[in-house]
């Protein structure tokens, strides 16, 4: 489906993706001022798998009974909520909001590679293979290629991040082999009923029962526990289902321009010019992937009728 297929409805919702997952960002980082990575997690995941199982029993979506299939979930919740979480959320801590964003946009690349790499009838084209090396480099030059050798704090903030994108792509692999079938919106729910599972043991065992006293803290674990987790898994499966998984990837592109303004406003945040340099060069990266920057180069240079 082309950009031009897309309906009207789409769009909005494509956008409002993108402002809800452009807000989470900034709302990790202000729940980060008083608790730690690991509890915010904890909060994000067990509050999001209560929102999701009232939507699933509202609809009376059927739960599945295959113990497999739970297992599966388990794994999904790990790789997609538990770890990624946690790596980003701590990278949050020394890196700024904007510059997690853009690293976070790097989740289409790695998706395609790992793909790739692990599934049969997923190749990696010429075209798909140009888009990849150009979205490394983007990537590379956002983390400043003379930090990637550095041993320090902040380098090891942003590699995080980028793991945190690498665990989401093993995901996507995961999900379609052992999901398949599965309602989305059950599946949602049982990976991060998994992920509170991990998570908040780890919490608890980390840093004990924690009741933050900041109201400004409480709206941001709402916001991204019910708003970015819960609400937006369901509002990406219904652009998935109106748009396709290619338009749907326009939503990460969308997302940092929101969180660096976010970040600069409300944090005084500034991001170096390797940062933007390295977010275009990723956005080419990935229009190049999807294809829409060739078909519009190819009908620049043919001539008319």
């Amino acid at each position: 489906m082309s950009t031009r297929d897309i309906p009207n409805r789409a769009w909005v919702a494509l956008a409002l993706l993108a402002l809800i997952w452009g807000g989470s960002f900034l709302a990790i980082r202000t729940a980060l001022d008083e608790i730690s990575f690991v509890t915010s997690v904890a909060y994000r995941v067990g509050i999001a798998a209560l929102v999701l199982w009232g939507w699933v029993a509202m609809r009376r979506l059927a739960v599945p009974r295959d113990p497999r299939i739970w297992g599966a979930l388990l794994v999904m919740g790990i790789l997609n909520n538990a770890l990624p979480f946690s790596l980003m959320a701590w990278g949050q801590l020394h890196i700024e909001t904007g510059l997690t964003s853009i690293l976070n946009a790097g989740t289409a690349v790695f998706g395609v590679l790992v793909a790739a790499l692990l599934l049969a009838d997923e190749r990696l084209t010429r075209r798909r293979a140009v888009g990849v090396g150009l979205g490394f480099f983007g990537v590379a030059t956002a983390i400043g290629l003379e930090n990637l050798t550095a041993l320090d704090l902040r380098s090891a903030a942003q590699l995080a991040v980028v793991a945190g994108t690498v665990f989401y792509a093993l995901a996507g692999v995961w999900g379609r082999v052992k999901l398949q079938g599965l309602d989305p919106e059950v599946s949602a729910a049982g990976m991060l009923t998994g992920s509170s599972l991990l998570m908040i043991p780890a919490a608890l065992l980390v840093d004990g029962p924690v009741l933050p006293h900041d109201p400004a803290t409480w709206l941001a674990i709402g916001y991204y526990a019910v708003a970015a987790t819960a609400i937006a898994y369901l509002l990406y499966f219904r652009v998935l289902a109106m748009a396709g998984s290619g338009n749907t990837m326009l939503s990460t592109l969308l997302v940092a321009p929101v969180a660096i303004l976010l970040g600069a406003w409300v944090r005084d945040e500034v991001l170096s010019p390797n940062v933007y340099l390295g977010f275009a060069l990723l956005a080419c990266g990935l229009g190049i992937m999807d294809g829409r920057i060739l078909r519009v180069f190819r009908r620049s240079v043919t001539p008319g009728p």
